[in-house]
């Protein structure tokens, strides 16, 4: 049975009991609600009194003239799409903060369609960071020492016809007519769905997207 928000919020309570940050993730398949949820979870810590930011792995999409350079602009999204060392890095630095440090994250603009530098601020006392994107649990490196950079990474899951439906609407709405948007959601986002959906098992939990 999935989580409910209440559920993962005392879990990460039980974490910050030992006075650190704590760093979740949640992974799941292309529009599976992983932003909607990123952001229920964090109103829902704040709530609770806990600080919180969300940081999404899309801030590191390559950019689009890379990706036409490397050839892989027609597969955007792809798990080689992005830059994994730097989300590495990134998590790192978050974890291992000076108590006086802020760390600025990329954000992706939809619309724009690419990552801006520096969009995210994680002060100094933010207690929790919300990590999401498709690939956080792929058992590849850098990814698989990317997860183990994570407290906790709970995998989010809605029925596949909703996710479809999600996905078709989110390519419409940022400019693709609709039969160029469900080819989009059916061919590319889907090979990226069958990857990510084989790391379900390495996520410690279930939340309803």
């Amino acid at each position: 049975m999935p989580l409910s928000l209440d559920d993962a919020v005392a879990q990460v309570a039980v974490l910050r009991l030992a006075g650190r940050r704590v760093v979740v993730g949640l992974a799941g398949e292309p529009g599976s609600g992983k932003s909607t949820t990123a952001t229920a979870l964090r109103e829902a810590l704040v709530a609770a009194g806990t600080s919180a930011v969300v940081v999404p792995m899309d801030g590191f999409h390559l950019a689009g003239s890379t990706l036409a350079r490397l050839g892989r602009l027609d597969r955007k999204g792809a798990v080689d799409t992005f830059d994994a060392a730097g989300w590495l890095a990134l998590l790192r630095r978050v974890r291992r903060a000076e108590p006086d440090e802020t760390v600025w994250a990329p954000d992706y603009v939809r619309g724009l369609e690419e990552a801006v530098a520096g969009s995210i601020e994680v002060a100094p006392d933010v207690e929790v960071v919300v990590v999401e994107g498709n690939y956080l649990l792929v058992d590849d490196e850098p990814w698989r020492s990317a997860r183990a950079e994570l407290d906790l990474a709970w995998w989010v899951e809605v029925p596949q016809a909703e996710r479809l439906r999600r996905l078709v609407a989110r390519h419409v709405r940022h400019g693709m007519a609709e039969e160029a948007a469900l080819a989009w959601a059916t061919g590319p986002d889907e090979r990226s769905a069958a990857l990510v959906r084989a790391t379900r098992p390495r996520a410690d939990g279930v939340l309803a997207g």
